[in-house]
Formats: structure tokens, sequence, C-alpha cells
């Protein structure tokens, strides 16, 4: 295949898929793969799903784009079906997860010059990913991500995550507005933090009158076992981003807001071309039905992949941790594992490593007990190569 053309941006496998159904994804040459992949958390309910592909046709044939100029009746659809479901009241729709967290950003920013704060502080966490621009490359916790895009934007305060001591020790900083945190941090190496981390970080932005801002581009739409992974506690966040499965990989956002968050960007403050258009908001309002139709939510809380590997890695020298919720698992080795995706394509399979040394699987909801299984043995079978 002749790339020459294209910009040197990705270190890219040498694989090209043609096709898909359900989990599986065919190349070029006929061979099938498993994905556990899932186009790094979108395709949810896996490739060429009917229900997606029927949305796409319809819409396709009546109405693609006509601009927010005008009402958009599917998005005011999409946007009822999502406060129904997070207890949100207002949505922003974007095109991704990174324009989800600039609007975040901005609603922050905002909300510190309403309050005479000319200064204001987001505090952030180490070992977070929010996205690409440069405000959000700035939030997130990654020196690789900083590198040669300095300087940066200097809006944040750094503290770890799950350090609720951290933050408290900034609490008398009356520069800051906001948190913005991931409720499992997916690029980091799938950590999962204290099952009241949430809770705790509601109570001191109440008490603080700060904003609670999670970012659930990755966690969102049912991935965790939940359609959100602040419903795993009795807590509602003030903005909330999403992107990722919400399209199941058509190009689609969104910023929620709630309570305090409301009604802070007003017209002139923010805005989008294609965000929020008839095309993608038909295959989000798609996307949660076939969700509800088939119980997903119940099946993803339910399986047992996490129980499985850690059952049968749990006298594996090399396993350090693993960890997740639902279907967004890592499995963190004492070593640079990197070379086994490549391995793992030998196997038949796809999976993901970040951070290095911790194995990443994020399979589609549409994953059989027979794939299921399959997926822990090849797994096993890869951490033995290491």
């Amino acid at each position: 295949m002749n790339t020459n053309h294209i910009m040197n941006t990705y270190a890219r496998l040498a694989i090209s898929f043609i096709k898909g159904e359900g989990a599986l994804l065919t190349c070029e040459n006929g061979d099938t793969y498993l994905d556990t992949v899932s186009g790094i958390a979108v395709c949810s309910l896996g490739h060429a799903h009917p229900s997606i592909a029927k949305a796409i046709c319809t819409q396709a044939k009546k109405l693609i784009h006509t601009s927010n100029l005008y009402n958009v009746e599917k998005q005011s659809q999409l946007a009822n079906e999502l406060c129904n479901l997070s207890g949100l009241d207002q949505v922003f729709f974007t095109n991704s997860g990174a324009e989800a967290n600039e609007a975040a950003l901005k609603i922050a920013r905002k909300y510190a010059n309403q309050q005479k704060i000319t200064n204001h502080k987001v505090i952030v966490m180490d070992n977070s990913f929010h996205g690409r621009t440069l405000a959000t490359l700035s939030a997130t916790g990654n020196e690789k991500v900083h590198q040669d895009f300095y300087p940066l934007v200097d809006d944040y305060i750094r503290v770890a995550f799950d350090d609720i001591e951290a933050i408290k020790n900034h609490a008398n900083n009356k520069n800051i507005v906001a948190i913005l945190v991931e409720p499992i941090q997916g690029e980091g190496g799938v950590f999962t933090p204290k099952n009241d981390y949430l809770t705790n970080l509601r109570n001191i932005c109440d008490q603080n009158n700060w904003l609670l801002m999670l970012d659930e581009i990755q966690t969102g739409i049912g991935r965790t076992g939940k359609w959100f992974a602040f419903q795993h506690e009795q807590i509602k966040p003030d903005v909330m981003t999403l992107a990722k499965a919400l399209g199941n990989g058509m190009p689609i956002g969104a910023c929620l807001t709630s309570g305090q968050a409301n009604n802070i960007l007003v017209p002139g403050n923010h805005g989008t071309t294609f965000g929020g258009n008839p095309l993608a908001c038909s295959v989000g309002l798609a996307v949660i039905d076939t969700i509800k139709k088939n119980q997903y939510i119940d099946k993803i809380a339910n399986n047992e992949i996490i129980k499985q590997l850690k059952e049968q890695l749990k006298n594996n020298s090399k396993v350090i941790k693993i960890r997740g919720k639902g279907y967004m698992v890592g499995i963190q080795l004492n070593t640079d594992c990197s070379h086994l995706v490549k391995l793992a394509l030998k196997k038949k399979i796809l999976i993901n490593v970040t951070n290095g040394t911790t194995i990443r699987l994020l399979p589609p909801f549409v994953i059989t007990k027979q794939q299921q299984a399959e997926i822990i043995t090849k797994i096993i079978q890869l951490i033995e190569q290491v």
C-alpha cells in the first residue's frame, strides 16, 4: 500500500482491514482477526452492525447536514436520550472527544471569569489523557504528549490520581474552579481508583464551589457495566464529556452539563460546523437503542473476563496487577510488553498495549462466550511469551 502522501503521525502496523462483522475483522488476504481493541473503545457494537448500517443509510438518504444555524430534530432526540440516561440537563455536540473536552475547559474558564477569577486553575491528574489539542494535551498528564509543544496552556494544577489528600492540599487556592478527571484512566494503563473516589471529589467540589468535570470519553456508553462510570457511585458531575462508543465509528462527541454548569455557554461563546449533524445523531440514537434492546449493560456488568484472568494468572510472576471494570481491562506486566501487539497478530487477535507495560482489552459488547474464552486463552499464551 502506498502511504507516501500520508502525514507520518502514526506508528501503524503493517496490516489493513477491508471488512468486519461483529468482533471479527478481515484483512486484504482474507485472514480473520478477533478484535479486542474495538477501534480504541469505539466500536462497542462491533463491526458492520446491521442497526448502525441501517441508521446511516436511512438518514443519508434523507439529510446529512444543515449546520447549527437551524434546529436539528435528531440532535434534540439524542440530547433527550443522553440526559435521561445520565440525569444531566444540557448537551453540546461535537465531532470528537478532544473537542468535547475543549468545550468543558471553556465552560470552566467562563465560570472563572463570572466569578472574577482572572488566573483560574483546573486540577488535573498525573498519568491522564484528555486529547491532542493544545488545551487538552496541556491537561494530559503525560510528558510524551507534551514533548515538542511547549509552552503549554498554563491553566492546570497536576496532582496524583486517586489521592484525595493531594487535592485537599489545594483547597485554600482561590484560583481553582474545577477538577477534570477520568473515572478510570484508560490511556494511562486502565487505573481504577478507590470505590469512593468520585464521591470524595464531589464533596470537595461542593465545599469549594468547584465544578466536577468527568472525562467519560472511554468509560461512557456502557463500557464499565453502567451507562456512565460515575453511576457506580451515587454522584452526579457538573460536566461530563463523551465520544468514542457514542457513534460506534461515526465521529461524534458530547459535552453534558448539570446544575451550576448549565447555561454558561451562550450564543457566540462556542460552536461547531459539523457537530450534532443529523447523520451523526441518528447513529448515536441507534447505538443507544441497540444497547437497550440487547441488554448489553447487564451483560457487561456480569461478565467474568477480569475474574477469569485473575484466577488463571494469579500465580504468574510476570503479572503485577489486573485492573478494570466491565469490558475495560488492563493487565500490567513487570516489563515492557509492547512487542506483544505484533506477536498477537500471528495468533489472529488484535490487542493494544498502553503505557508500555499494560495489555489493554476493550472488546466489543457483541463478543460471544466462545470468543471471550478465546481472548483469555490467547492473552495467557502471549504473556507466557514475554
